[in-house]
């Protein structure tokens, strides 16, 4: 797989499955969210992290079994931990079997971290399922119609953004970071950028964790062409109205906050 620029035959769809941050919430799971696209009468799918509680509701947008590919943003549970439980459906379906290993796109030590988690006494080995490839900072790799490049963004732990290319549509995915140079390319263009906006701004004091709404904001305008801001990973202790009002008071257009289950269809103008 290579190359960061795939053209599909359709539009990206993009399902929120789970957008609850640090922990899944009362409402929703934690981050996780399917882009799904048609290439000569294939329908690709591939998973943009697999957070605590994930795996349930997928099940209801589609068969986790089908998956095509997961990128995971960094290795924190609220974006990682459901690769477990997907590992047994895997290993164990009594009438599906998975068809050779499923690629995982993750950060150096994925398969470490998926092992102990998976284990009880100790690290069990994951890889007779997934296959681990390790994300390097602007590297690229092609998923079916779907073309993707990582960027080191910053977080406690390693982390990544991604830029999803489909067709004519471009979706940029922050995962968790704060304010960073990396956010300009990242953005830059995107019809659409899926936001951390686990902080806010009186509150949370701390840097080098996550955004605010209103420094996702201004991330957007500062990269320039971003047609739709939608902010995700808000905790459920957090009132999200307040994290779309720090960043109205940036963002020219109308804040989008992530619905669990919602679904929305990108395209270019």
């Amino acid at each position: 797989m290579s190359g960061a620029e795939a053209v599909a035959e359709a539009s990206m769809a993009l399902t929120i499955v789970g957008c609850a941050g640090s922990f899944p919430g009362p409402a929703s799971p934690a981050s996780c969210y399917l882009l799904s696209a048609e290439q000569r009468g294939r329908r690709w799918q591939v998973l943009l992290d697999l957070g605590g509680g994930a795996l349930g509701a997928l099940q209801r947008h589609t068969d986790p079994m089908g998956l095509d590919a997961i990128l995971l943003s960094h290795l924190h549970p609220d974006h990682c931990l459901d690769l477990t439980g997907l590992h047994v459906m895997r290993t164990h379906h009594p009438e599906k079997a998975a068809q050779g290993r499923l690629d995982v796109f993750a950060p150096e030590g994925a398969a470490e971290r998926i092992g102990r988690a998976h284990g009880v006494e100790r690290t069990e080995t994951v890889e007779d399922t997934y296959r681990f490839h390790a994300l390097r900072d602007r590297g690229s790799v092609t998923v079916g119609p779907f073309g993707v490049t990582a960027y080191a963004v910053r977080h406690p732990v390693a982390a990544f953004g991604f830029r999803i290319r489909c067709g004519d549509a471009t979706l940029a995915y922050t995962g968790d970071t704060d304010t960073c140079a990396a956010l300009r390319p990242l953005m830059s263009g995107a019809d659409l950028v899926l936001a951390d906006s686990a902080f806010v701004g009186a509150r949370d004091t701390a840097r080098g964790i996550h955004l605010t709404g209103r420094r996702a904001a201004e991330a957007a305008v500062h990269a320039g062409g971003v047609r739709r801001l939608m902010l995700t990973h808000v905790p459920s202790w957090n009132d999200p109205e307040v994290c779309r009002a720090e960043a109205a008071e940036v963002w020219p257009g109308i804040v989008e906050l992530a619905q669990p289950d919602q679904r929305v269809l990108l395209s270019s103008p």
